[in-house]
């Protein structure tokens, strides 16, 4: 396998045109259920693609860092950088809940601190520093420790004036620490979805996309790897179904059954992805994949801001310009549905012409 997997990038591309496809439909109240998150136990495609990103940012590891871990560099220096491309990551995800700054005017506690980019930085250091620090057994040991602490928290631990074992909205004990822990303002009032104690089991959703990353650079055979991969996919996803009797898969609370059930399901897609892609020579289709994964996070940071900035300029009417767009170009034509599901692939359409014309000039955001 090469240093670097272009059957990852692809993934990640795919990852981030779905990030996009799913956070800007021409209108939230016309969405095809698939595209929506489930309200709160149980799943929808829509609730992989955040646990598929933090399993490649665990699988990239070991290509960004293990070659220079070998050769002996110090680890303190490697920590270092480590650190800072956390800090940009959540620095990112701070000026996107900002922007676009003036309802902060006096009014600073109102900024929600919590975030995508804000949990994949927080995730990325702590994975980064057990890669760093840790050895196999110590990986193992601490993904452990995060997927069963964390469910024997949920279960037998209760907030204040609640009961051991609540998982309900806003009155469990991860809400609670949400509200003590998190100043300003949360997505959902009582709690948040990116917030503090479900941060730990998404830490094991990136762990686990270490050792993924570690098996692909290790000397088996391409096609032992890719066996390796659909096995230990299969093993996951049946653990975090077992799993969900007793801890229901839950995006939101980013339960061990989750984690587990999601990573069976990335492993298994990027088997497919070094399948078509690493073994032979890649069909034309995966390219413009390729060219997203490479700069995701400009991709995901400038559609937001493309998107909140639509949304100040108003229309001649009520509205923005963002709804005035939706309802002239796409459901005039297309009606409501479909016309908000062709706004969100629109999204997608331009976003990837943009990388591959970034790939193309070789010009790439580096955090």
């Amino acid at each position: 396998m090469p240093n670097r997997l272009r059957s990852l990038d692809a993934f990640r591309g795919a990852t981030i045109a779905g990030m996009i496809l799913v956070n800007n439909p021409g209108s939230w109240a016309h969405v095809y259920p698939p595209l929506l998150h489930a309200p709160w136990h149980g799943w929808t495609p829509t609730d992989f693609i955040f646990p598929f990103f933090l399993f490649i940012v665990g699988v990239a590891i070991p290509f960004s860092l293990g070659r220079r871990v070998e050769a002996g560099a110090e680890r303190g220096k490697l920590f270092l950088r480590i650190l800072r491309r956390s800090a940009i990551l959540i620095g990112l995800g701070l000026f996107l809940a900002a922007w676009p700054f003036a309802h902060l005017v006096g009014d600073l506690g109102s900024l929600r601190l919590p975030g995508v980019l804000q949990r994949i930085g927080v995730v990325y250091l702590a994975a980064g520093a057990a890669f760093l620090w840790l050895g196999r057994r110590g990986l193992a040991a601490l993904t452990a420790v995060c997927l069963v602490g964390f469910a024997a928290v949920m279960r037998f631990v209760p907030a204040p004036g609640g009961v051991a074992g609540d998982l309900e909205p806003g009155t469990n004990i991860a809400a609670f620490l949400d509200r003590v822990l998190l100043p300003g303002t949360l997505y959902q009032g009582t709690w948040d979805p990116e917030g503090v104690l479900s941060t730990v089991p998404a830490i094991a959703t990136a762990l686990l996309g270490i050792f993924c990353g570690q098996w692909l650079r290790s000397a088996s055979l391409p096609s032992q790897k890719t066996t390796g991969l659909l096995t230990a996919g299969f093993a996951l996803l049946t653990l975090g179904w077992v799993w969900s009797f007793w801890l229901p898969i839950n995006k939101n609370l980013w339960t061990s059954s989750y984690v587990l059930f999601t990573a069976g399901i990335a492993l298994s897609m990027l088997a497919c992805c070094v399948l078509i892609m690493d073994l032979r020579a890649p069909p034309r289709w995966t390219a413009p994949l390729e060219s997203l994964g490479k700069n995701a996070i400009l991709v995901f940071v400038g559609s937001g801001l493309v998107i909140k900035t639509m949304l100040l300029f108003p229309e001649r009417g009520d509205g923005s310009a963002y709804t005035w767009t939706y309802e002239v170009f796409f459901a005039s034509w297309l009606g409501p549905l479909n016309g908000s599901l062709g706004f969100a692939l629109a999204n997608v359409a331009v976003w990837t012409a943009i990388a591959v014309f970034l790939d193309r000039k070789r010009i790439y955001l580096k955090v």
